[in-house]
């Protein structure tokens, strides 16, 4: 079969590994579609890895692994590639940061901050400085900046993701910034949904039990491999791929989406939230 167009594999360490895995492939006589033969992944998932930019999950790294006959070599570099990925994200949050620049479909749960990916730089700040008090203004700043790119895939129009938040109300009603700074946060996510990028509903204080109450989640679709759902914590957080434990969480997300107020209710919710904060007439959180 034709060998592909060459990787410049010093470029990287996923680049040289992608290298090596496209060299031991085409060496092998396999097509992409005959490599995935037997496996639930997509030949642009397999392509993206092969130049470098999309991690290998540990499935399909043992799979090359008994299909090329490499005695473990992928499996035992997976590691490697992920360590050599790290930017200013956390470690436990960089397959999430790179699933979601190829997720078909993002779908987010909020009950006790705004999404990373819909914050304005004054709220990233705020939650970054109260996690790590001690933390020199360089690396806060650094965070900062990080998150804030991440909501680039806002911004191309042929990549977008479907994008849906659920957010609770008190997100709205208890401000962790100024009120002209919450507003401006709030305006970001008007901004988004008028423009088509993202659909938000809000879970209504209401006194009542509700879905997912323990739980802050983000389920990610994709067109070329299985959905991964990711659950976070403080200073922890946890991807799953397991298709059962997966599917249960979409199923409560599901049941979340059906208690919220409708998208158009949650928009002018949010509007008049952000107008209050503008025109200091903030609304008592015990109403």
């Amino acid at each position: 079969m034709a060998r592909g167009k060459d990787i410049d594999g010093s470029m990287s360490v996923p680049t040289f590994y992608g290298k090596e895995l496209r060299w031991k492939r085409e060496e092998a006589g396999l097509s992409l579609e005959a490599f995935l033969e037997g496996i639930f992944y997509g030949k642009t998932f397999l392509s993206d890895i092969e130049r470098g930019e999309r991690r290998m999950p540990l499935d399909l790294a043992r799979h090359a692994d008994r299909v090329l006959g490499t005695d473990g070599f992928f499996e035992r570099h997976c590691e490697d590639v992920r360590k050599a990925r790290r930017g200013p994200h956390a470690a436990y949050f960089e397959k999430v940061l790179e699933a979601e620049k190829h997720a078909e479909c993002i779908e987010e749960w909020s009950a006790m901050a705004i999404p990373g990916l819909l914050q304005t730089g004054p709220y990233a700040r705020v939650l970054v400085e109260s996690a790590h008090p001690a933390a020199l203004d360089d690396w806060v700043e650094e965070k900062v900046t990080g998150r804030l790119a991440r909501a680039r895939l806002f911004e191309d129009n042929h990549s977008t993701p479907e994008y849906w938040a659920i957010l609770h109300e008190s997100l709205l009603t208890d401000p962790i910034l100024p009120p002209l700074e919450m507003a401006e946060q709030l305006d970001r996510i008007v901004e988004l949904t008028e423009r088509r990028r993202i659909t938000p509903q809000i879970v209504p204080r209401t006194g009542r039990p509700y879905p997912l109450m323990a739980a802050s989640i983000k389920v990610m679709t994709f067109p070329d491999a299985p959905p991964l759902l990711y659950i976070e914590a403080s200073y922890s957080g946890d991807t799953i791929d397991d298709p059962a434990l997966v599917q249960q969480y979409r199923k409560a997300y599901d049941r979340l989406r059906a208690a919220a107020l409708s998208p158009a209710a949650s928009l002018d919710m949010i509007r008049a939230a952000a107008e209050d904060y503008r025109n200091g007439k903030q609304r008592d959180r015990l109403e």
